[in-house]
């Protein structure tokens, strides 16, 4: 599936977390272990989803659900947290 992001978002995700926002596409795209929820940010839709990158890293992905002509956008990607990590493993997220 295509996503998209903000190339400004995309600069600002890879000066805090080290990490750009394409990293997110193996988690949505790639992991049929992700496990997402809807996240309750105000501005819209969004989802967090926590899964294996390429089964080397855990990252946590928020995102919007695909639009109907099939785009999702990312918003953020960063590594998961050792309790989203656990919580991935469990696969109780």
């Amino acid at each position: 599936m295509p996503w998209t992001w903000d190339p400004a978002k995309d600069r600002k995700n890879r000066q805090r977390h080290k990490l750009s926002l394409a990293a997110g596409i193996p988690v949505l795209d790639g992991d049929p272990h992700a496990l997402s929820v809807p996240d309750p940010h105000p501005d819209g839709d969004r989802w967090r989803t926590v899964g294996s990158a390429s089964g080397v890293v855990i990252l946590f992905v928020v995102h919007t659900l695909p639009a109907p002509e099939g785009t999702g956008r990312i918003v953020s990607v960063r590594k998961a947290t050792p309790h989203e990590r656990k919580a991935y493993e469990e696969g109780e997220f």
